[in-house]
């Protein structure tokens, strides 16, 4: 049974209340986490505005030799960080420890980055005000409430974390439920690596129990989370004068407009759709295909699909338990849905407790739920569709705009598309994905709010504070 405290002040929090986090791979406790009060909460935030200013006040280097000591142990326990995760959602070991070294080199490159963030110097001479000189200069926002969710819960709770304590911020950091586990082991290595007090703080509870207290303490000068649409709104509500930067869902299309390279169109919608079984907000969601070559594409998509490994974590097999049986219930109504109003079930639409088998719809029409509710999971619909005016329309018509993809070898019709479609970002001949982490990764509409990315993360960290020189 693993045990982990949060952690205040440098302090391990054990107040003899404690949350049970569940395995999806056994249906069993995996270990638990304190359960904090809305009394030590607070306290979290109070100790991170009062050591925000001394922390702001360590020159930027040495505040990188500092937190590099907390990276090197990250990178020597890597292996038992991985087996954590494993455990608590189910992701197989390898992709589990492929989340952690990717984190360690987000950390490194979030270093090399920070050094390059230079101050904007100004002269008024454009607006004609002689002997003017303005120096702007990029300073922290003070202290960050880091919420992560629970699908990458290493790897996108310190893409945040360490934008913003690099820039001089502290951080309150609150884990996904699944997810809290590998949040409050770093506890320990925070007071392993020595770093200063109050400036890293790991709260961590159940969410629908102790989110709004989360959420609404005044001390917050920003909030960066990730998670569902539901809750980002609820943040959106309450945090009206807190700068915000929201990353929740997405329905990312795939449009197929050619036939001429349908195997690694093949390919890369499968990795798409069903990579960590479906639970990424940028999975594929839906493939909207031109009716003449559909019957091709289907019929790869069903061979690459059924050799697919379907088991256990422990095993590495690529479809693993979703991460709950509530989950696997809204999943599975989905798909019933969908052959309730006349789809074809091409393959899956198979299920044992939380653990679902691959499954691909074919002849989804805009009337079922599937093709525009995100299943969150590995099910796959495909939509026929005449024009590429269509599908670009069934692109856009959806609440959400993460991410998108065209598969089309003529790059013309392909970057014509490609601009047509309201979304964050569209991936030409490529799956939908959030990296290169150098690259900025955004969404509109339901799928999120502000930009992330390294260098955009440290920015959206930090404010501008002008200097303004008269001579």
């Amino acid at each position: 049974m693993r045990q982990y405290n949060a952690l205040i002040n440098n302090e391990l929090i054990d107040n003899g209340q404690w949350l049970e986090i569940m395995n999806p791979a056994t249906l069993n406790v995996a270990g638990k986490v304190t359960a904090l009060t809305a009394e030590e909460i607070n306290k979290a935030f109070s100790v991170a505005r009062n050591s925000q200013q001394s922390w702001e006040e360590v020159l930027l280097l040495d505040r990188i030799s500092i937190l590099r000591k907390f990276r090197d142990l990250i990178d020597e326990n890597k292996n038992e960080i991985a087996q954590i995760i494993s455990e608590e959602i189910a992701k197989n070991l390898k992709e589990s420890l492929s989340e952690v070294i990717r984190t360690i080199e987000i950390i490194d490159y979030t270093f090399e980055e920070a050094k390059r963030i230079e101050p904007l110097a100004l002269t008024g001479e454009g607006m004609g005000a002689k002997n003017k000189i303005g120096i702007f200069s990029r300073v922290a926002k003070g202290v960050v409430l880091a919420i992560s969710p629970f699908n990458y819960p290493f790897n996108l709770a310190f893409a945040k974390i360490i934008p913003a304590l690099v820039m001089g911020n502290t951080v309150v950091f609150k884990p996904a439920t699944a997810g809290s586990l590998v949040g409050a082991y770093m506890s320990n290595l925070v007071i392993q690596a020595g770093l200063p007090k109050g400036i890293f703080n790991i709260v961590t509870g159940r969410g629908r129990e102790i989110g709004d207290i989360i959420t609404s303490n005044p001390e917050i000068d920003m909030i960066s989370f990730t998670g569902s649409v539901g809750i980002g709104n609820q943040i959106r509500k309450m945090g009206s004068t807190t700068d915000l930067v929201l990353e929740l869902g997405g329905k990312d299309p795939a449009l197929v407009l050619d036939d001429l390279n349908l195997e690694k169109y093949a390919d890369e919608i499968i990795n798409g759709a069903y990579g960590y079984s479906g639970q990424r907000c940028t999975a594929v969601k839906r493939v909207l295909v031109n009716n003449k070559i559909a019957d091709k594409l289907v019929l790869i998509l069903k061979t690459k699909i059924n050799s697919l490994s379907v088991g256990m974590p422990k095993d590495n097999a690529f479809i693993t338990p979703v991460i709950d049986e509530k989950s696997a219930d809204f999943i599975q109504g989905l798909i019933d849905d969908a052959k309730n109003k006349g789809a074809e079930i091409i393959t899956g639409n198979k299920r044992e407790k939380n653990l679902m088998w691959p499954t691909l719809i074919d002849k989804v029409t805009i009337d079922m739920k599937v093709a525009w509710e995100e299943p969150f999971g590995p099910v796959l619909p495909v939509m026929r569709i005449d024009s590429i005016d269509e599908m670009i329309k069934i692109a856009n018509d959806s609440q959400f705009g993460l991410q998108a993809s065209v598969f089309c070898q003529d790059i013309s019709i392909a970057l014509s598309t490609a601009k047509r479609i309201k979304t964050g970002t569209v991936n030409i001949n490529s799956r939908p994905q959030r990296g290169p982490d150098s690259f900025p990764f955004l969404g509109i509409k339901d799928s999120g709010e502000g930009v992330q990315g390294i260098r955009e993360s440290l920015l959206s960290m930090t404010r501008y504070q002008g200097l303004v020189i008269n001579y």
